[in-house]
């Protein structure tokens, strides 16, 4: 147990991952707790180091989405090997993936569930970013209940979408940043080009500290999409060089041959809204209280074979709300057809109405008359 304790320390005290929403990578911790415990959890700085580009690794390319028990065998398998254990790990992801360096294509996702949200997380809690309304740090563990960091859109989602831009852009990765919850609300739905004047006047380079493009005329609305794609850029490019700082100049395993996908490819799904997750988390309370067990938001839904993400389901229960005794289950709102087609051809019970899924946990798991 203590060193499950170390592990979640060392990634929310290093990596600045220190909530439930940005923890990716799950079931890289048990080969994680395995290293440690060979160590005897004495780990000198490079090697904790290294050990967190591996985890970092794992969460952003999927590497336990898909066949979970096969490359946990296997990674598990690299500490008995001879030679050095970590360096042993480390190269058997690199075979696997390839090139570990992050692109700019790799920011193409959208929604909470995307991949690259807990990396710019991370880079936002490891780097320099600093708040927009204070001009200070936002390092972990900022004091007082407005200093917890809120997701941003940059561009606010009433204007996007009166500009005819579509939900998936209008929810990109690269359209997010973290604030205060004081500089949040302070800003509303303000448009970059009004607020982002003001910033730079009272915090000079704290728009820079957050990975903006500072060419002026990517503020406006109208150039929304070329902002996108520079904000790209400039957040692989902080990656890599945090990347680099966790290997204390060992590069060697960042380097590799093109993964056959280098850029992010697009997901299907996703939650799109606070209104939207804060439906799915009263699911969550709902179910609770019938004494079963929590769903997980933002499901990762990957191809088993190679680990590559292909959507976000809102709400999935994906051994079943009764493990094993009853067919995995997806709650889906507000979705395409595509998307529900997807998820009822792996297997899941799909619903998109909340009262429709209550029947039926009622009725096939509490088994109560409706």
């Amino acid at each position: 147990m203590k060193h499950i304790d170390k592990c979640l320390y060392l990634i929310g005290g290093r990596l600045g991952l220190d909530h439930d929403r940005v923890l990716f990578g799950r079931y890289a911790i048990p080969v994680m707790v395995r290293f440690l415990d060979r160590m005897n959890g004495d780990l000198d700085e490079e090697t904790r180091d290294k050990l967190l580009f591996w985890y970092v690794q794992a969460g952003m390319w999927g590497r336990f989405s898909g066949s979970t028990e096969s490359f946990l065998d296997q990674d598990l398998a690299a500490f008995e090997a001879p030679g050095n254990p970590l360096g042993n790990l480390l190269e058997q992801l690199r075979l696997w993936h390839g090139s570990l360096r992050v692109e700019p294509g790799h920011f193409t996702g959208w929604s909470l569930g995307a991949r690259f949200y807990p990396v710019l997380y991370m880079l936002t809690r490891m780097g320099a970013a600093r708040d927009w309304g204070a001009g200070l740090p936002l390092k972990a563990s900022l004091p007082g209940k407005m200093n917890k960091l809120e997701v941003h859109h940059i561009f606010p989602k009433a204007q996007l979408y009166k500009h005819g831009y579509k939900r998936p852009e209008v929810n990109a990765v690269a359209n997010f940043c973290f604030l205060t919850k004081d500089t949040n609300l302070a800003i509303g739905a303000r448009r970059p080009e009004e607020y982002f004047e003001e910033v730079e006047s009272a915090h000079p380079g704290a728009l820079a500290s957050q990975w903006i493009p500072m060419d002026r005329t990517l503020w406006r609305i109208e150039n929304y999409r070329e902002f996108l794609e520079a904000r790209k850029e400039l957040l692989a490019k902080e990656t890599n060089r945090c990347l680099e700082v966790l290997l204390h100049g060992d590069l060697r395993w960042l380097e590799g041959p093109t993964p056959r996908s280098s850029g992010e490819r697009a997901v299907l799904g996703g939650i799109a809204t606070d209104e939207e997750e804060a439906e799915l988390e009263a699911i969550n309370v709902w179910i609770e209280a019938q004494g079963l067990p929590r769903g997980i938001l933002s499901y990762d839904f990957s191809d088993p074979a190679t680990g590559e993400q292909k959507a976000v389901f809102d709400l999935a229960w994906p051994n079943g709300i009764q493990e094993e005794l009853s067919q995995p289950v997806a709650v889906l709102l507000n979705e395409e057809v595509e998307m529900l087609s997807l998820a009822s051809q792996a297997g899941f019970r799909c619903f998109t109405n909340v009262e429709d899924f209550r029947n039926y946990v009622r009725r096939e798991v509490l088994v109560e008359a409706v």
